[in-house]
């Protein structure tokens, strides 16, 4: 986290002189700090992080595909006289122990278009899909697939 801070000051500053270095290395090690005391922050944090920053930047990458994939989906039933929307509602549980990789699943079905997470509750989770295609295999998606692989 402390480098974090330390790219983030040296990006907001917009040079790269000694004197900025050095402030940005005081102010990031103090930043750290006002995290570990005040905030409960761990290190673990930070490990758990880096150990899972590639499956992270997977992620990242198989969601934006999937939201282009969705939307070209959705535009097309928006779009073709042929194909009506026939919303349905479903449930299913992820498995995950974990509230944070409950949250980001939920999060990344609301950010795919045709799809909402109408409650999340515990692993539990109730879907509402625009088309019943949509639904097929959510409890199995590459979403759940890459979350199973996060330690």
């Amino acid at each position: 986290m402390a480098l974090m801070f330390f790219i983030l000051w040296i990006i907001l500053n917009g040079r790269i002189t000694l004197e900025i270095v050095l402030f940005g290395i005081a102010i990031a090690a103090i930043f750290e700090l006002f995290a570990i005391k005040v905030l409960g922050r761990r290190a673990e944090s930070d490990i758990r992080i880096m150990r899972n920053l590639p499956l992270i930047i997977e992620y990242i990458l198989v969601l934006i595909v999937e939201i282009v994939k969705a939307s070209a989906a959705v535009v097309s039933v928006i779009f073709s006289g042929k194909k009506k929307p026939e919303p349905c509602i479903i449930e299913f549980r992820s498995g995950f122990p974990d509230d944070f990789r409950n949250v980001l699943l939920a999060n990344s079905i609301t950010l795919t278009p045709g799809t909402y997470t109408l409650f999340l509750e515990g692993d539990r989770f109730v879907i509402h899909c625009l088309r019943k295609e949509y639904a097929e295999g959510m409890d199995d998606s590459s979403f759940v697939r890459l979350l199973r692989k996060m330690r």
